[in-house]
């Protein structure tokens, strides 16, 4: 960062392949020394929380040990409580960001408003779901800065009835969402982000600081991003750091990039930047890669180089001289017959890599089902990884016995809803839980078993009234229900905050002492209430069975996340988590069309054209960023692809990147080379296969009719 450097951007590449985040640590340290004092006037911007984790480990490790590092903040992740937004936030304009439960409810009740303008009637829960979409469309149109005000004039008269309906609902954004918000005195969380970011962009170009600006690992797919981005390029002590810059990629092939291209992002970042590919520099010092590391990024590039110049592959194939063999060595790619093999394979490698001391592996994938299968295939050796998706509150003890209260009260306390609350762990009715569950086995077979009682708690508090000789029912038992029928109360019709408080109540007066709210899934659980009661005033609810539902599609989207006891050394991460991240042992998992990448997402609201003339980004935009991850990924030290043949049965189709490699190294003669190094399927398939022991027949007691 010399201050005599020329008056041109500067923007720096650190490329694929090596350890971004050590690398921009002894980058940085190198340019302003090791004085703790120095280090910590220095200002870093990377993309996410997790990669800011990241990059403060790399500091420890170069500084060998604890010492002040710079200030690191995440630009993905700026908002009213990051400290980066704290110097800032007083100086916009701006109310506080609306919350995000609030938000998705103040949007449900304009969807149910307009469906009842349009003489529909829908659940809060049904409506809940449209605001998700409705939220991601407002949260897209308001990145790309794209005036909503404008929906209305795509539309011609002259345009199929369909579109009319939807300009009409799309109104609700531009017309009645900006006056509730106001009436809220809250702020859209995307306007203020974007409005923090322009303001810090301003400020560091108005009083540039004396100690180093670096912005690092961003692609600036955000508008305000990018601006922020230009403003560090351009100051004498700032740098732009891209992530994996493809150097190798010819210009006729660079000028041909279209969005579902892995460079197209960096490619439009450059030009945001008024700067060329020849002038971007090498971010020093960088590890030099080893020969064949650095022919694995040259063959990445050529397999995912745009289809309109593939013809190329011709020439490269013809002027081989076997470095490609070379450079193959370390990558792999490995087909199982079923999803649920791909999971215990994944599983085998994480596995063996640990017999490796220090060795760390990770699962790189978007298919969160296949993480969760991984991860219980791995408990089999007692190994409790570290999965970034967490696990479903929904899916956890205190989620699913609150999800079972709701269901419960939603069907009016029917036996079988009502056995299943009943019966879960958790379910002790502040008694002893021993004698608890002998009084539920002792309801059930008195009168929940045969004919049904009538509706409610009353109707079987009346069955148990009843005089039966087959089925008699002790005064204790009818006292303990009684008891038991006063702490499932729960409100009729409500708002959604009454609801959630007697939700809580009711669950707090059922589970067994305090272990409801207890550890990572308790305090979720606790901390989505406390969110529904604050959130959710003024909501209105049409009875317990749209609240239910309602819950349950909260716990379901939210995560829990142990934050002890896991495995130091293996990671399962969706590619978002690991930008920046290095592993000895990379796996790329669910490698399928629809899966990674996933398809162009089909716009419910409006067509490819009207999209372009609104200003929107095309679908396949997040195509290119999902190939980009895939290209840095795939360029680590040792990486293993792994895809399904069959998924729920019906046969897949392999991902374009995965075929790309694989007909380009069939056409260099070298798909030999792609076959993993160890036999990780045949261990799969011997893992749990052994000899076949007849079982013992079942005993069959026959003592003679005389005994």
């Amino acid at each position: 960062m010399a201050a005599d450097l020329p008056k041109r951007p500067n923007v720096f590449s650190i490329p694929a392949g090596v350890p971004f985040a050590q690398s921009l640590a002894e980058g940085v340290i190198a340019r302003v020394g090791r004085d703790p004092l120095k280090l910590a006037d220095v200002q870093i911007y990377v993309p996410t929380r997790r990669s800011v984790r990241t990059l403060r480990d790399a500091f420890a490790r170069s500084l060998s040990g604890a010492s002040l590092g710079p200030r690191i903040y995440a630009l993905g992740d700026i908002g009213d409580d990051d400290e980066a937004f704290e110097a800032i936030a007083e100086d916009l304009e701006l109310p506080p960001s609306i919350p995000p439960l609030r938000r998705k409810l103040l949007l449900a009740t304009l969807v149910q408003r307009w469906a009842h303008g349009s003489g529909d009637s829908m659940g809060l829960a049904q409506a809940a779901s449209h605001a998700d979409a409705l939220a991601g469309f407002l949260d897209e149109a308001t990145a790309q800065r794209v005036d909503l005000a404008k929906v209305k004039d795509l539309v011609p008269e002259v345009l199929a009835e369909h579109w009319q309906a939807v300009a009409k609902f799309l109104a609700i954004l531009s017309e009645q969402w900006p006056a509730l918000l106001h009436a809220e005195g809250m702020a859209e969380p995307a306007t203020r982000r974007d409005a923090g970011l322009l303001r810090l962009a301003a400020r560091l170009q108005a009083a540039p600081p004396d100690a180093p600006v670096i912005a690092a690992g961003s692609t600036g797919s955000i508008p305000a991003t990018a601006e922020l981005l230009r403003a560090i390029a351009y100051l004498d002590k700032g740098a732009v750091v891209l992530p994996g810059l493809d150097t190798h990629l010819d210009m006729e092939a660079w000028n041909a990039l279209e969005e579902a291209h892995a460079q197209y992002g960096l490619r439009q970042l450059l030009r945001a930047l008024d700067t060329e590919r020849e002038d971007v520099r090498v971010w020093s010092p960088a590890p030099e890669l080893d020969s064949g590391r650095a022919t694995r990024t040259i063959f990445l590039s050529e397999a995912l180089r745009p289809p309109p110049t593939t013809d190329s592959w011709r020439a490269l194939i013809e002027n081989d001289t076997g470095d490609f063999a070379h450079g193959l060595e370390g990558l792999s790619l490995l087909e199982t017959a079923n999803a649920q093999e791909e999971a215990l394979a994944i599983a085998v490698a994480l596995r063996d890599a640990v017999e490796t001391p220090g060795r760390t592996a990770a699962l790189v994938t978007p298919d969160r089902g296949l993480g969760r299968r991984v991860a219980s295939e791995l408990s089999r050796w007692d190994i409790t990884i570290d999965d970034s998706a967490g696990l479903p509150l929904a899916r956890t003890p205190p989620g699913a016995f609150l999800c079972l209260l709701a269901d419960a009260a939603a069907e009016n306390f029917a036996p079988v809803p009502l056995l299943a609350l009943l019966k879960h762990p958790l379910c002790a009715g502040g008694e002893n839980r021993a004698a608890f569950r002998a009084n539920v086995r002792a309801l059930e077979r008195a009168r929940l078993r045969g004919l049904r009682p009538e509706a409610g708690l009353a109707g079987i508090a009346k069955a148990l009234a009843k005089h039966d000789e087959r089925r008699p029912v002790t005064p204790a038992l009818i006292a303990w229900f009684s008891r038991l029928s006063e702490k499932l109360e729960i409100l009729a019709d409500a708002d959604v905050a009454s609801f959630a408080q007697a939700h809580g109540r009711a669950a707090e007066r059922l589970a067994a002492s305090d272990e409801l709210w207890r550890g990572p899934a308790g305090e979720a659980a606790a901390k989505l209430m406390a969110e529904m009661v604050r959130d959710g005033d003024g909501i209105a609810l049409n009875g317990a069975e749209q609240y239910a539902e309602l819950y349950r599609d909260l716990a379901e989207g939210r995560a829990v996340r142990p934050p002890y006891g896991l495995h130091p050394r293996l990671f399962i991460l969706g590619p978002l988590e690991a930008r920046l991240q290095h592993f000895d042992l990379t796996i790329l998992g669910g490698l399928n069309e629809n899966s990674w990448p996933a398809n162009a997402a089909i716009d419910p609201w409006l067509s490819r054209p009207m999209r372009a003339q609104l200003g929107l980004e095309a679908p396949e935009r997040r195509i290119g960023l999902a190939a980009h991850d895939f290209a840095a990924l795939a360029a680590g030290p040792e990486v293993l692809l792994t895809r399904a043949l069959k998924q729920d049965g019906a046969p897949t189709v392999p991902s374009r990147w995965w075929l790309r490699c694989l007909q380009l190294a069939k056409g260099l003669k070298l798909d030999a080379h792609l076959k993993p190094a160890k036999p990780y399927l045949d261990w799969t398939r011997a893992l749990d296969a052994g000899p076949r022991t007849k079982r013992a027949q079942q005993p069959k007691p026959t003592p003679p009719v005389a005994a």
